[in-house]
Formats: structure tokens, sequence, C-alpha cells
């Protein structure tokens, strides 16, 4: 049976029906990774869920041991992983609580480790697309049938973190090209990549640029734009589940 990841996952282990079987810490060549997993079943699915910045959300984005959480993914027999990012909304239209299923990534990050070839052999991998087509389109298709809104497509800018972006750093963003900011997208996609792993990504606009509206960006705000999005999100699952069975 192919088995179907979640990272991320902020209160995703509250699905319904979601029958939780057991939770493992995996330790890796890499090290351990940021969570233990939390092993469940789901409509038909089997599903694996880890937390990206640790259960008690302290593991700041430039400090995840991103090597170590997609290597427990693949030891433990997951094929599909779906990542859940907070994002921050540039283009107009991907406004705070929209969901998107970004389709392209600028890379803003630096001094991450951002390979599993780091001795002799060398892998080039080819980036072109770095989101596989056939998750992005089972995510695209689960929301049009359940009369879900979400925006096909959208480069991600990767950026270090832990701050939020300046306002001249969106508006350069913006020139660049780019249609949303986190600062997790990068290199979980690559070496998801690098481990031949189908990768696509779930964003959850939590906020504006900075910049882009008036006044400072809070806590509160952003915690309740990701409330709305991800009652949205597990919807989207909802309808998703029965395609991947």
């Amino acid at each position: 049976m192919m088995k179907l990841a979640i990272i991320g996952g902020t209160g995703l282990d509250q699905l319904d029906s979601l029958e939780i079987l057991k939770s493992k810490r995996i330790e890796t060549i890499w090290g351990a990774p940021s969570s233990p997993l939390t092993f469940g079943r789901w409509k038909g699915i089997e599903l694996v869920f880890l937390a990206r910045h640790g259960v008690e959300h302290n593991i700041a984005p430039h400090k995840i041991n991103y090597r170590a959480n997609i290597q427990a993914l693949k030891d433990t027999g997951v094929d599909r992983i779906i990542s859940v990012a907070a994002v921050g909304g540039i283009r107009a239209d991907m406004k705070p609580g929209q969901l998107v299923i970004p389709d392209q990534i600028v890379d803003y990050s630096h001094s991450r480790v951002t390979t599993f070839y780091e001795g002799d052999e060398v892998l080039h991998i080819d980036f072109t697309e770095p989101y596989t087509a056939s998750l992005r389109e089972a995510l695209l298709e689960s929301a049009r049938e359940g009369k879900l809104s979400v925006i096909d497509g959208g480069t991600y800018a990767c950026t270090q973190g832990p701050r939020l972006e300046t306002a001249a750093e969106i508006r350069k963003l913006k020139n660049d090209g780019c249609d949303l900011v986190g600062m997790t997208g990068m290199p979980e996609a690559a070496l998801a990549r690098e481990a031949g792993l189908d990768y696509a990504a779930c964003a959850v606009v939590a906020n504006w640029g900075a910049g882009l509206v008036e006044g400072e960006i809070t806590m509160v705000e952003i915690e309740r734009n990701l409330e709305l999005g991800m009652t949205s999100l597990k919807e989207l699952l909802s309808v998703l589940s029965a395609r991947l069975e």
C-alpha cells in the first residue's frame, strides 16, 4: 500500500475519523528528525505526520534537520509527501486565509545543508519543476471536486528566517516574480527529489508580506488566518484521500 506523509500539519492530527496507530522516534544516518513520526490510518490510506518545527514548535527554520526529516520518511516507506506551510502573500489574489498550490521556487536561503551527496558522489537532479506534477494535480482536482478556493500555481520565495522580511525585501521578491514567501520550502523540496519521493506543497497564506498593508504583522493575525486556512485544508485532504486509495 502506498503511504502518504504530511510535513507541517499543525492540527492535522485531529482529522475526523483519523485512527492514530502509534508514535515513534526515528534515528537516521543524518541524526534525529524534528519530531517523532505519528502513524495513522484515515479513510483507507496510511498517513505519517511529521512536525517540521518540532512538537513544541521550537525549531527555527534555519535549524531544521531537513535531511533527517526526509530520510526518516523514506526509511519508513513513505512515497508521497504533502508539505503544509504558512506563508506570506505577495500577489494581490493570495490573501490571508487562501490556499495555494505553488508550482515554482526561488531559493534565497543560505548556509543550509542542501543535499544528501556531500562526499565523492555528486548527484545533479533535474529540478526544472520542483513539485511533482501528478501530486499537484491530485490536490487541484480534489479542490475542484470539493468546491474549495485554491489557487493553481505561484512562485514560492524561500527566505532564511527566522525573522520576517522587510518591506524592501518584499518589493524585491515581487520584482523577482515571487508570489509567496516562506522559510521552509528549501532544501526540503530538493531533498525529496534526491530521495525519489513525490512532493507537493499546500501553502496557507497567513499574512500579507511586509509593507503591502498598513500596520505591523502580528501573531494574533497569523493564527486567525491559519485557523481559517486549516479548515479548508482538512476539507481538501478529505477529498484527496479518496483519490489516493
